[in-house]
């Protein structure tokens, strides 16, 4: 399963029962990016915005926040909708900056790719993308699908990665979205070898039962609270089932300079999956505001 914005959307207010943040578009009465002075630098305003849901609009306050600090004016548009709905504004300068997940990204402008690493990904991205917009740097921090295990069974049966499994799939009940099946099951066996025992469609309900044991095995999202809350194990993913899915800065070229480029990047080189999972969990566990998680996070890494 692609990550995808719209996805992430549904999928963590299913497993939290968080809603969408906001109603309406906040781009509605939006005006266009400043056009760039002679030196090629973006004047004026940098718009950031967000999709609608509570992890994209943690990222974009990272943003703003780390910004704001370099003296770059800034205006928020964020828990606007979904990929299908924002990413033309990135287009055409309505936004100036966007948290992006590269994988997801790719898989909107390019259904039948087949790019899994990260710089396969990017790489495509640099050829499919609209000549208008740019990738910055990648961060480490992903949120993507993973096969996902209980810290007992993990113990017991010595699992790491998704490759260990082959000793025990066949006693092993598989559970994720109703679709996962169709999607997986010839990937993980032709790749890895896997046959399960049975598949589940547990939908929300995959990290409860993965608990409970009611499953051995489950697809879960990387930054999924209940990974922390239940003690669960993510297999490492060598052979690349599940592509990329890295936080990665969309901008505007013609609205960005210099300042903003470097800043964000200096933000991608220090945010990884368990920086993010922990902000998370404040934000949609702890209810602690998205604002003051970011500016927490950005003060411990010397951003601010």
């Amino acid at each position: 399963m692609r990550r995808t914005i719209g996805a992430a959307a549904v999928t963590l207010a299913a497993v939290l029962t968080l809603g969408a943040c906001g109603g309406g578009d906040p781009l509605t009465n939006a005006s266009p990016a400043p056009a760039p002075t002679a030196s090629g630098s973006g004047t004026g305003k940098v718009v950031i915005g967000s999709a609608n849901f509570p992890e994209n609009v943690l990222l974009a306050s990272i943003y703003s926040q780390a910004l704001q600090a370099k003296g770059v004016p800034v205006e928020e548009k964020f828990n606007i909708g979904s990929r299908e709905v924002i990413f033309g504004q990135v287009v055409n300068g309505m936004l100036t900056v966007l948290p992006e997940y590269n994988g997801g990204l790719l898989s909107y402008l390019d259904p039948n790719s087949t790019g899994a690493s990260k710089d396969e990904v990017n790489g495509e991205l640099k050829v499919k993308m609209p000549p208008q917009v740019e990738l910055l740097d990648s961060s480490p921090a992903e949120d993507k699908d993973s096969l996902t295990v209980s810290k007992a069974n993990a113990d017991k049966y010595k699992l790491a990665s998704i490759e260990d499994l082959a000793k025990v799939a066949k006693d092993f009940t598989v559970g994720g979205p109703p679709e996962f099946k169709k999607r997986r099951e010839a990937q993980f066996k032709d790749v890895y070898g896997l046959t399960f025992k049975e598949w589940k469609p547990t939908g929300e309900t995959t990290a409860d039962a993965i608990k409970s044991d009611d499953i051995q095995v489950g697809n879960v999202f990387t930054t999924d609270p209940k990974i922390l809350i239940n003690g669960l194990v993510p297999l490492q993913d060598p052979k690349n089932v599940f592509s990329a899915q890295n936080v990665t800065p969309l901008v505007f070229k013609a609205g960005v300079n210099d300042t903003v480029r470097t800043t964000l990047n200096a933000i991608s080189a220090k945010l990884d999956t368990t920086s993010l999972t922990d902000m998370m969990k404040r934000v949609a566990v702890d209810k602690d505001d998205p604002p003051a998680v970011a500016k927490d996070w950005l003060t411990q890494n010397g951003l601010l």
